[in-house]
């Protein structure tokens, strides 16, 4: 497995903070101002990155009513037809090198995921530096041989894969002679319930693949992103938008501002606490062990006199003989009189 990969210049691997992503998705509300405010809002939160979707309806899917074309019931979107929720989802590809341009100003990355050839050639002409392929398209292998042809860091969603679909679309990405690859737990749950989750299948995914974990969540809150980081994802994508009451196709998944810079410190104090796998005393503890037990004399005693456990005890501070002795010393005679509240040394002893 790489070690590390770059998006643009910013290195992702081990050593390196969790790279966090904002998905904006369909929360602009095809308001180009909503749009930049969302780039703003996802910089002033802590993201690396913000992510669009580019595609049109008619690119993704058909204008038809037929059944195959309605959502289902049971999702945000029943009763409509896919057609009509791409056409309030999709992100106008004109707005979209002057959001890449807005986010660069700021600071952060911003990248795509491309549902045709076209966008993956409309990406590399603005050369975002990224390829995400949506979970739903990991089963579209010619879309990911073209896109992996870019040369550029290709990022998986697994939300509705099989390992035979993961392992079909990382061949391919690989046969085109790219190995920098990004593989995303993912639930295609909107919103994910916590216990469809399954968090600990992430090192399994990690060593099948052999490739960098990360995780696109679509569950309600930061508890989740949070806790992957403690598996080893090295990128966290959720959806951004400024207030989920606004509405929208994602708007009821997505978080709030204020939510998603709480989960960013959350990320961040997090792998402050994860440190190293090597056990190590920090200076702080090594300074504290100096109130460990040992053992003192805890009546006067004198020359010849022996140890016992009434005239020896093991007590705090940790500046007398190990408590691993206290049974050698029993019996033994002191070497001097001694006072009460002498830390015990060999030399004391005879």
């Amino acid at each position: 497995m790489k070690k590390e990969l770059y998006l643009g210049d910013r290195r992702i691997g081990d050593g390196s903070p969790t790279f966090i992503v904002a998905e904006m998705s369909a929360n602009h509300l095809q308001d180009y101002d909503r749009a930049l405010r969302i780039v703003h809002a996802a910089k002033e939160a802590g993201a690396d990155a913000v992510k669009l979707q580019t595609f049109t309806p008619d690119s993704i899917t058909l204008d038809s009513d037929a059944a195959p074309f309605q959502n289902a019931d049971t999702t945000l979107w029943a009763g409509t037809t896919l057609y009509q929720l791409y056409q309030q989802a999709y992100t106008p590809w004109e707005w979209q090198p002057k959001l890449m341009e807005e986010a660069k100003k700021l600071g952060i990355l911003c990248f795509s995921s491309p549902f045709d050839f076209n966008a993956v050639d409309f990406m590399a002409q603005m050369d975002m530096p990224a390829y995400k392929i949506a979970s739903y398209e990991i089963t579209d292998i010619p879309l990911i041989r073209k896109a992996a042809r870019q040369r550029k860091p290709m990022i998986f969603a697994t939300g509705i894969a099989k390992l035979e679909d993961i392992e079909r679309a990382l061949s391919a990405c690989r046969e085109e002679g790219n190995e920098d690859v990004i593989l995303l737990k993912c639930v295609s749950g909107y919103p994910t319930p916590f216990e469809d989750v399954n968090l600990r299948v992430i090192p399994t995914l990690e060593h099948t693949f052999d490739c960098m974990m990360g995780l696109s969540d679509h569950t309600m809150g930061w508890a989740v992103a949070t806790g992957a980081v403690a598996f080893g994802v090295k990128m966290i994508e959720k959806h951004l938008t400024l207030r989920r009451s606004d509405g929208g196709p994602d708007g009821a998944f997505s978080m709030e501002p204020e939510e998603f810079k709480a989960m960013v410190q959350n990320v961040r104090t997090l792998e402050k606490a994860l440190g190293a796998s090597r056990y190590r005393l920090t200076e702080v503890q090594m300074q504290e062990r100096k109130d460990a037990r040992s053992l003192f004399v805890v009546e006067d005693i004198q020359e010849g006199e022996p140890f016992t456990a009434q005239n020896v005890r093991s007590i705090r501070p940790g500046c007398g003989l190990h408590t691993m002795y206290y049974e050698e010393i029993l019996g033994r005679t002191a070497a001097c009189p001694i006072r009460k509240g002498t830390p015990l040394s060999w030399n004391l002893v005879r």
